[in-house]
């Protein structure tokens, strides 16, 4: 089942730049949808919204497929999924507003703002087995945070808050409290290790020097002036029959409802007296909602008259700063080396991907914004989107 969005006249369309066709290739725009439904007849993804922009002008916008199978309802353009690990570069966003501010400073120590890091300790894995526990060499900082090099471990590995992705039953205050209590697994600054907790601790210094709850300073300084109108981190009850379910397949070809393998709770409780706005992971969006958000970082922190970031902010983003060349700025990962050419992706792509198979990048060097939004666990849903990537490129004249 497919419903292809109609552009013109489209709220969606207030900030591109004329009425004019984007510089795409229609017929390979057109392959999109119908790829991605043999993807959902083989019952590989339950469903999927599709868009491609370039030049600030949309080119495809589709859905195919469901966004609740039981209940046999499509998936629309305008569904609302969960964006998942894409928070992660909205939180950066929400960091680097404060830094465009002078109110903070990503080389100082995380303990600078949150004392209760100050005293953390690193615990390293020694040959026979044992822990060497001792004081990191420096701190770790806010940019260690942010490209995933703090040493801090992805969760707690036991405890009650081993399981916040999933239960989200604490405040970000007493879930980064617990983190600063855990030890490093690393030196800061030597290894990327993936961290859920760093990105969460980036939230809570966001709480701290906003002055703000950290889902409300997102709400007021980014969602809201993007006109970001259909984002939250909590489900309001009139936006609920909107929300795609998450789906995992069950190894006989066919998919089920995810229900608690869902980082976020099971998808049809939405959330239902969770407390943790999860900045690495907690937000709920539309294809049309990220166009906006993408655009404004294609753009160099502007959207219309609306400026979120400045141009150097975006440009400090969107370079890698690992030690071990992982591919990952502040917040965003960024396609390094031409081995992304394989994929038609150039180098400088910048974007972030998400646990249930969702994407979002940005193509500098062509113009190109894309969205790509399933709900799979379990990677499904990879090979459907290296289709779309390849196709969203090719399209490019």
């Amino acid at each position: 089942m497919r419903y292809r969005y109609c552009l013109l006249g489209a709220a969606l369309l207030a900030f591109t730049a004329t009425a004019a066709e984007p510089p795409l290739d229609s017929a390979t725009l057109k392959l999109i949808p119908r790829r991605m439904q043999e993807f959902v007849d083989r019952g590989e993804i339950s469903g999927v919204v599709t868009l491609v922009a370039r030049d600030g002008q949309i080119g495809e916008l589709d859905a195919v497929g469901f966004a609740d199978i039981e209940g046999r309802k499509p998936m629309r353009t305008d569904s609302i999924v969960q964006i998942m690990s894409q928070t992660k570069t909205v939180t950066g966003v929400a960091a680097m507003i404060l830094v465009d501010e002078g109110k903070l400073n990503l080389t100082r120590p995380v303990q600078d703002y949150l004392p209760e890091f100050k005293g953390v300790q690193v615990a390293e894995t020694r040959p026979d087995g044992s822990l060497n526990v001792h004081a990191p060499q420096h701190p770790p900082a806010v940019w260690e945070l942010m490209c995933h090099i703090s040493g801090l471990a992805f969760l707690p590995a036991s405890g009650e808050f081993a399981r916040i992705n999933f239960t989200m039953d604490h405040t970000l205050a007493e879930a980064v409290r617990a983190y600063a209590g855990e030890k490093l697994i690393a030196e800061p600054g030597t290894k990327h290790i993936y961290s859920n907790m760093g990105i969460a601790t980036l939230g809570r210094i966001v709480e701290v020097v906003s002055g703000q709850k950290y889902e409300d300073f997102v709400q007021s300084r980014i969602l809201a002036p993007l006109g970001m109108k259909n984002s939250f981190f909590f489900p309001p009850e009139g936006k609920k029959s909107r929300i795609a379910m998450v789906y995992t397949p069950d190894g006989e070809k066919k998919l089920t409802l995810a229900r608690d393998q869902a980082q976020g709770g099971d998808p049809a409780k939405y959330r239902s007296g969770a407390k943790y706005p999860g900045p690495e992971l907690a937000l709920f969006s539309t294809a049309a909602d990220l166009y906006s958000f993408y655009q404004m970082l294609a753009n160099r922190g502007t959207l219309g008259e609306k400026r979120i970031l400045s141009p150097q902010a975006v440009e400090a983003m969107e370079h890698d700063y690992t030690p071990d060349h992982r591919g990952y700025g502040l917040t965003m990962s960024v396609a390094e080396g031409t081995r992304s050419l394989l994929n038609l992706v150039n180098p400088g792509t910048f974007g972030h991907g998400g646990a249930f198979g969702t994407s979002g990048t940005v193509d500098p060097k062509n113009g190109l914004v894309t969205v790509f939004l399933p709900q799979m666990v379990g990677g499904p849903s990879k090979l459907a989107q290296d289709v779309f990537t390849q196709l969203a490129e090719a399209s490019v004249r």
